[in-house]
């Protein structure tokens, strides 16, 4: 039982961190989804944040109503940066570099973010580049295997590979054939300013890992909600200043609804809660590192019920992500098992190090203590 327990344990994180990106791939079925019945994506983000803070704010007065007391201004203004980062900010120069560019190049420019995160890690010191040790070394080349093979996925198609066939086509509307990745198929100066939108949304991204980090607050559910609420105040004012239709705003017991309610609950409240805890947990670069597994998912739930074809490419691209994530997580864990071999000898000067140790320790526990809470049947 010892054994199965710490099992069970230590794959906690990387399963729940697959399941964000399972959710992600479902987010992308439902934009495909909601803009293929005509929905405006912007007002999508807005209500999309609007229903995550109708779900997570009364959690918080259940489960943390106690952390209310100890919100100040600068909890808010995190809040405030993860909302626009990693919500309205984020959301919005993504989806505006996919209607400039392609959904191949925007795909492939989100999985920057690894990359990115990991070198603002190393910048701000919350991860080591060591690359003088084994660990090192291989967190490195797994990230740029994972890169890699990311890229090979989007750009690489080869022959077509037809591993089921379930006639289910989702997608009836306003569907037109996807044209080549480039400039051949944009004027030159919308893909280009597509390329930076898309560039300034993985720094957007990689900028919310970095800032939540950052939060030392250790109620999961209020920063969560504290996120979604700015993110949907963010988003509801950028909307109405560019989107001068006031029809789009209705909601009706249709598609626009349910891709609405999915991501608002799934997409935003439940992700976002469980990417604040594998921050905290295991920091940035943990968190993004799984970011190219998503292309597999969005490849699978295409085929199956939006009738997009796999092709040889995915799947020599899917190895290589799935390669290139293994040899992080190894190196993490042996980084983590190396520290706890180290003994450090118990001085007077390493007495508040000593303590800040056990700060965070207690922030870990408290994390762990939260995610039990919210996983328990």
């Amino acid at each position: 039982m010892g054994r199965t327990g710490n099992l069970i344990h230590g794959l906690k994180s990387p399963l729940l961190m697959v399941l964000v990106q399972v959710i992600l791939a479902g987010i992308n079925v439902m934009y495909k989804l909601a803009s293929d019945d005509g929905m405006s994506l912007k007002i999508l983000i807005a209500y999309r944040f609007m229903f995550a803070s109708l779900i997570m704010v009364p959690i918080v007065l259940i489960f943390e109503r106690k952390s209310l007391g100890k919100i100040n201004w600068k909890i808010l203004f995190q809040a405030f940066l993860c909302g626009l980062f990693g919500g309205s900010l984020g959301q919005n120069l993504y989806l505006q570099s996919l209607v400039f560019t392609s959904a191949t190049f925007a795909s492939a420019m989100i999985n920057l973010v690894p990359a990115l995160t990991y070198i603002l890690s190393i910048f701000f010191k919350m991860e080591k580049l060591a690359i003088g040790t084994v660990a090192g070394k291989v967190k490195l080349l797994g990230t740029l295997i994972g890169i890699g093979g990311a890229m090979v996925f989007t750009f690489y198609k080869g022959i077509d590979i037809n591993i089921w066939s379930t006639n289910v086509k989702l997608l009836h509307y306003h569907q037109q054939p996807e044209g080549p990745a480039g400039p051949s198929s944009h004027d030159t100066d919308k893909f280009i300013l597509g390329a930076f939108l898309g560039l300034l949304s993985c720094i957007s991204m990689t900028l919310w890992l970095i800032t939540q980090d950052s939060v030392k607050f250790p109620y999961l559910y209020s920063t969560t909600a504290l996120m979604c609420m700015m993110g949907s105040i963010q988003g509801a004012v950028f909307a109405l200043c560019t989107e001068k239709d006031w029809s789009q705003w209705k909601l009706g017991w249709n598609v626009r609804l349910l891709a609405v309610t999915f991501m608002g609950i799934m997409g935003s409240a439940l992700m976002i809660f469980l990417v604040s805890w594998g921050v905290h947990l295991k920091g940035p670069l943990y968190a993004s590192i799984f970011n190219p597994l998503g292309l597999c998912f969005v490849a699978i739930i295409g085929s199956v019920l939006l009738d997009e074809k796999l092709h040889l490419g995915s799947i020599i691209g899917g190895i290589l992500i799935v390669c290139g994530l293994y040899a992080v997580l190894w190196g993490k864990a042996k980084e983590m098992k190396e520290k706890t071999q180290l003994v450090p000898t118990p001085t007077a000067d390493k007495e508040s190090d000593e303590t800040k140790e056990d700060e965070q320790n207690k922030k870990k526990e408290k994390a762990e203590a939260v995610l039990q809470i919210t996983i328990q049947p």
